[in-house]
């Protein structure tokens, strides 16, 4: 059963003055929902906060938390994307990682528990999954991941089945595959600071006549180059209305890959951008990345089965066009 609307409802949605978390805001407003955003804006802009009010909230601390979910405590649901996501800047500032992601989401759970939340939706990562050579990527594999990022990710899911188990705190964890494009009507999309996706880059890189970076065309796929499964942004948030309903009929514990089923690598991703932009893309032949896997894709079965999510905006072309679209109209 697909959630028609939300009419009356608040949901809590930090991180939402970032990339997915604004489209999610902007999905739970066209149900008729208030999205609520906390956000320390960090990594988010105030721009992208257009469809309720907000806190300027810093997760790693306590008593802000506490504050500012004991003004919304009659709020039943918590939509949590805030975390630091860099991979490379994880690997050389682990501190910085572990407090931000670890520490911020202990002291959010604990003051969910001194309120009425008692469902949480977490954005999770693929990278918890670590090195899988059997793909599509299932949810039962055992999860081994390499990077500090995906080592915070794994550590904040193990502290919501302990919330879970220890105070009846329902959850369903989300592992995005690799979020890109942009909301059609192209008001709000990807503005990471530094950049490090490789659509933005490729775009950036098509539109300015310079030339970007590609680690590693030796791997053991198609065209020697890396593999991943994009899904559009604003599938994503419709992930998170997904689960929202499914929370809503009883479910009370969950974990599920968000993605498409389908990789492209990176030559057939610049080929496309090449067709979309009308303009070729420069780049150089850089080493591997150490922990860089040749294919990540995903198995959606379960999504479909337990959410009843099935993407709709997650073609290719259409990523790339929503993507450009978004660029264009921001310079």
């Amino acid at each position: 059963m697909k959630l028609k609307n939300l009419q009356g409802k608040s949901i809590i949605v930090v991180g939402g003055a970032g990339y997915i978390g604004s489209h999610v805001c902007k999905k739970i407003s066209s149900k008729g929902g208030l999205p609520i955003v906390f956000d320390n804006f960090s990594a988010g802009h105030k721009h992208a906060i257009k469809w309720g009010p907000y806190e300027k909230v810093d997760l790693r601390n306590n008593k802000e938390t506490s504050k500012a979910f004991e003004k919304y405590k009659s709020v039943e649901t918590v939509i949590h994307l805030a975390s630091s996501i860099e991979v490379n800047t994880g690997e050389k500032f682990p501190s910085e990682f572990y407090t931000n992601n670890v520490l911020g989401t202990l002291n959010l759970l604990n003051a969910m528990k001194n309120t009425n939340a008692r469902k949480i939706i977490f954005s999770s990562t693929c990278a918890t999954y670590g090195e899988i050579e059997d793909v599509p990527i299932l949810e039962t594999v055992i999860q081994n991941p390499l990077s500090v990022y995906g080592k915070t990710k794994l550590a904040m899911e193990h502290m919501i089945e302990s919330f879970h188990k220890a105070y009846d705190l329902n959850y369903i964890i989300l592992r995005y595959f690799n979020a890109a494009g942009a909301d059609p009507e192209g008001d709000i999309g990807e503005e990471h600071d530094p950049e490090t996706h490789l659509i933005p880059n490729a775009l950036n890189a098509a539109a300015s006549g310079k030339s970007m970076k590609i680690f590693g065309t030796d791997y053991d796929t198609i065209d020697g180059t890396c593999i991943r499964d994009y899904i559009h942004v604003n599938d994503i948030a419709q992930a998170h209305i997904d689960s929202i309903q499914a929370q809503k009929n009883g479910l009370k514990s969950a974990d599920v890959n968000i993605g498409t089923g389908e990789g492209y690598s990176i030559f057939q991703i610049l080929t496309m951008i090449e067709k979309v932009t009308g303009y070729k893309v420069k780049y150089e032949i850089c080493q591997k990345r150490a922990g860089d896997l040749a294919k990540i894709y995903a198995d959606t079965s379960k999504a479909e089965n337990v959410l009843g999510f099935k993407t709709k905006y997650s073609n290719l072309e259409n990523i790339i066009q929503t993507a450009w679209n978004f660029y264009k109209n921001k310079k």
